[in-house]
């Protein structure tokens, strides 16, 4: 009965709000309580007219400023405030209401109705209730109505008494956290985390400082992310979604095994506490099991319509035969050339119908649009042809576009770009074996085959470390001009792996055919760290020298504990010498040298100097 009576009263509420709305006064409610209501209830009048004063007294009224014009309440012996002349224990007291009437009910009907600048006086007012604005706003973001969802959340986390947000408050913070996200208010963002931080309620602000550690991995920071998480763990120290987040942190780090341990300690403790639900608790078992398989299917089914489209890639990359042989040559200058084949343009093009997106003639790894919206069809027909994976070109945009989308995710790794990579290095071995020589990015169609290679290094960077690294190495043997920036990726990877002496020698190689042009920062830097970490300082001074030449940002941003982000341009990529450079180098490395003993202090040391 009581869904019945939610039913009947949110019909009848919103009928009434529509009548209000035609000059904001009660006998105008009332008239249409007694003509119209009785069939929103079933037919009963007297229920309507009963609801009918009930409704009024909570309706904020554009002619007083949002405030509403609450009826004194009668006596029982006192006229009706129906305006039925009759005494109120002979009407409407007479009456029992089916169900409660939610005290915040026409303000959410309102902030449903409300658009342009009556939205915006009303939400400025600050007379709408929390709960209704929190109703309002999940319900516009449920239908898609991101701008008005925006605007009535922010309302809601504006407020100066932060002690009144309703529990149910912490969807609609992630929701408005996303929506910033999604829109591009990156500002914003950051301005609410960090309100949230310093004086939002405690459940609140575990749930922002999750947010915060994962938007830092999402930016590859693994040390904003590990040090964000540290504060959630002292906010929120049995939250289950904590495993979740170290994992995935602990996989981002490199630790895999260290990842699988952690997930059993969150396992027996949150276990033990017997507060969990069955399925988190079967999720946490899984986590300890298998971290990274676990996260990857997590993902895979939680990407709703992608879901069966993206596990039938994996099922056909499991069965994909062996890469056929491309058109290769060398030519008598040395110079090493891939071109494609008839039957290759036959395929790319019958590919290209359903994927529709062209790969971005001036950036090494990008797409001249986003070709996720319209995924299922593009994959389904893929694994209905799997033969168009023997054209290079359609390998190169399949893995542009899953590293666009998965490439930040360790645990994607194993099963979207190591099948890959292993096709692409077939290929490379037949450009090796044809002699020595340099594939040039400008040459033929050998950028198809770089363009790939660039992409997968990055893509397997997290979750195949080595794999990534042995693909870069070879990519750099065949391209020694390095058109891909790969040395750097390199020299980044044995540092995090502890060789130092191995990435001191690729930070020495020349980085491109021009002498004359300068290393990247991520080489400077990397060769000062290689040689601090070998303990010949002189040496690493003067790297960091010529580090603070190329970017005098470089220092303060790195030895900085919480510097405000710099973002990039719309192609994410950094101009040298600029904060947006240093900061890049930053969010990649700065765990590196933190968690070098006295490389930190090292480099205030200098920096002061």
């Amino acid at each position: 009965m009581l869904a019945v009576w939610v039913e009947q009263l949110l019909g009848f509420a919103s009928g009434a709000l529509a009548a209000i709305r035609k000059d904001e006064r009660y006998p105008t409610l009332m008239a249409w309580a007694r003509e119209e209501g009785p069939s929103l209830v079933g037919g009963n009048l007297p229920l309507a007219q009963a609801l009918a004063p009930e409704l009024w007294s909570q309706t904020p009224l554009a002619r007083l400023g949002f405030a509403s014009e609450p009826l004194a309440r009668p006596g029982r012996n006192e006229p009706c405030w129906c305006d039925s002349g009759r005494k109120t224990k002979q009407c409407c007291g007479a009456v029992t209401l089916p169900g409660p009437v939610p005290a915040h009910l026409m303000w959410m009907l309102s902030l449903r109705e409300w658009k342009g600048d009556a939205l915006k006086a009303a939400l400025e007012s600050g007379r709408a209730p929390a709960q209704a604005l929190l109703e309002a706003g999940l319900i516009a973001a449920e239908t898609g109505q991101r701008g008005r969802a925006q605007q009535i959340l922010e309302s809601l986390f504006e407020r100066a008494d932060w002690s009144r947000l309703p529990e149910q408050a912490e969807p609609a913070f992630e929701i408005l956290i996303d929506l910033y996200q999604e829109r591009g208010f990156h500002r914003k963002r950051e301005a609410l985390l960090d309100a949230v931080l310093e004086r939002g309620p405690l459940f609140l602000r575990g749930v922002a400082l999750e947010r915060l550690c994962l938007m830092h991995l999402d930016n590859d920071d693994l040390d904003s992310a590990r040090a964000a998480f540290v504060r959630a763990q002292q906010a929120l120290p049995d939250s289950p979604t904590l495993a979740y987040i170290e994992a995935m942190l602990l996989l981002h780090e490199g630790h895999e095994q260290e990842a699988a341990e952690r997930a059993r300690f969150w396992f027996r403790r949150l276990a033990r506490q017997g507060d969990l639900e069955p399925d988190q608790l079967q999720f946490l078992a899984d986590l300890a099991e298998n971290p990274g398989a676990t996260l990857a299917d997590q993902l895979l089914n939680a990407e709703e319509d992608l879901a069966g489209p993206l596990a039938s890639l994996q099922a056909l990359f499991e069965a994909l035969p062996t890469a056929p042989k491309l058109a290769i040559r060398r030519t008598d200058d040395g110079r090493l050339e891939y071109r494609t084949t008839a039957r290759e343009d036959t395929l790319f093009a019958v590919w290209q119908q359903h994927f529709q997106v062209a790969v971005a003639a001036d950036s090494p790894m990008g797409l001249e649009d986003d070709p996720w919206p319209e995924a299922a069809g593009w994959l389904g027909e893929l694994c209905a042809h799997p033969e168009w994976l023997d054209a290079p070109r359609v390998v190169q945009s399949l893995t542009l576009a899953l590293t666009s989308r998965f490439g930040s995710l360790p645990w994607m790794a194993p099963s979207l770009f190591a099948p890959l990579a292993d096709r692409l290095e077939r290929w490379l071995e037949q450009v090796a074996a044809e002699g020595p020589g340099t594939l040039a990015w400008d040459d033929a169609d050998n950028a198809v085959l770089l363009r790939t290679g660039l992409a997968l290094v990055v893509g397997m960077e997290r979750g195949a470390r080595q794999r990534s690294r042995q693909l870069a190495e070879r990519l750099l043997a065949l391209d020694d001009h390095d058109s891909l920036g790969l040395r750097e990726l390199v020299l980044d990877q044995l540092l995090r792996d502890g060789r130092d002496s191995e990435a001191l020698a690729v930070s020495e190689q020349q980085v491109t055919a021009d002498a004359a042009e300068p290393p990247p920062l991520g080489l400077l830097m990397g060769r000062a760290l290689a040689l601090f970490r070998l303990a010949r300082r002189e040496e690493a001074a003067e790297a960091l020298a010529a580090a603070q030449r190329h970017n005098a940002h470089a220092l303060d941003m790195l030895c900085a504990e919480n510097p405000r982000p710099v973002h990039t341009g719309a192609d994410g990529i950094a101009e040298p010498g600029s904060r947006a450079e240093a900061w890049q180098y930053r969010t990649l490395m700065r765990d590196q040298w933190r968690a070098t003993p006295g490389a930190l202090d090292w480099l205030r040391d200098r920096f002061e100097d």
